[in-house]
């Protein structure tokens, strides 16, 4: 039998996803046929443009609807405001670094808010739809820090250690149905983000770039390379083909070895 990942008729909510990761999942969804609902705390006239640029590239409904993930009620207003959930990608996310004596409250309640706190809120309002439909993919984009741990990132590593547990409970009460729930766990990806991040840091340790890659940001990535946004898509799209239905309740390493060491 012979897979293939056709995901036409499927609407896909991707929280998190008007850069980044979030945004080449919704890009490789859309590739794959899936109408794909965008997101994020914002609502500027760049977030819908892009919605507006998928659905223009692709052929597929794109949407973008603006809603707060530290918000428990706003994460389940963009569910039911999405009208259908086929597939759900938990994405959203923030970070702060400090020791844990001086890491700011505000800042731990957020970071549990939107990395962990939204997917359960989100979740809970997308499976009755999928049940309805006989049909589902839960999708939680965790990290390496889901699996292990780094000094200083005290409530990222909790809220990823969290959403990987979440993914593990959501897998056992769907475990008979046509619905699956897994987490993908990335490394370090070359997003917008991080890369603006290398100049600085080259000057910071006084290197070439290419040196502050491999020695200081990529320097638990075995690979010495970095993920990319279109290789998260396209682990994402996989978790929704056929291929995958028996693929539920676990992680995914998308991390050029770091879960290895």
């Amino acid at each position: 039998m012979a897979f293939t990942i056709d995901l036409s008729g499927k609407t896909a909510v991707i929280t998190g996803s008007n850069s980044g990761i979030g945004l080449g999942i919704a890009w490789e969804f859309a590739r794959a046929g899936a109408d794909v609902v965008l997101n994020s705390f914002t609502d500027n006239e760049e977030d819908h443009a892009l919605a507006k640029e998928i659905a223009d590239a692709t052929g597929v409904t794109a949407r973008y609807i603006q809603a707060d993930m530290s918000k428990g009620d706003q994460c389940r207003a963009l569910i039911k405001e999405a009208g259908t959930c086929d597939i759900l990608v938990n994405n959203a996310g923030i970070q702060h670094v400090a020791p844990i004596p001086e890491f700011p409250a505000e800042k731990w309640d957020a970071i549990i808010a939107i990395n962990m706190s939204s997917a359960f809120h989100t979740t809970a309002e997308a499976l009755p739809m999928m049940r309805k439909a006989g049909w589902g993919r839960v999708i939680n984009v965790a990290s390496a820090h889901g699996l292990t741990a780094s000094p200083f990132k005290a409530a990222y590593v909790a809220a990823k250690h969290g959403v990987v547990g979440l993914t593990k409970v959501t897998a056992l009460e769907t475990a008979k149905e046509d619905i699956t729930c897994n987490a993908i766990c990335p490394g370090y990806v070359l997003t917008p983000l991080v890369e603006s991040q290398i100049p600085d840091t080259a000057k910071k340790y006084d290197m070439t770039e290419e040196e502050a890659k491999e020695k200081v940001i990529l320097d638990r990535q075995p690979s010495k390379e970095f993920a990319t946004v279109e290789q998260l898509g396209g682990t994402a799209t996989f978790l929704c083909s056929d291929a995958a239905a028996q693929i539920t309740g676990t992680t995914i390493s998308v991390d050029g070895g770091w879960t290895a060491l």
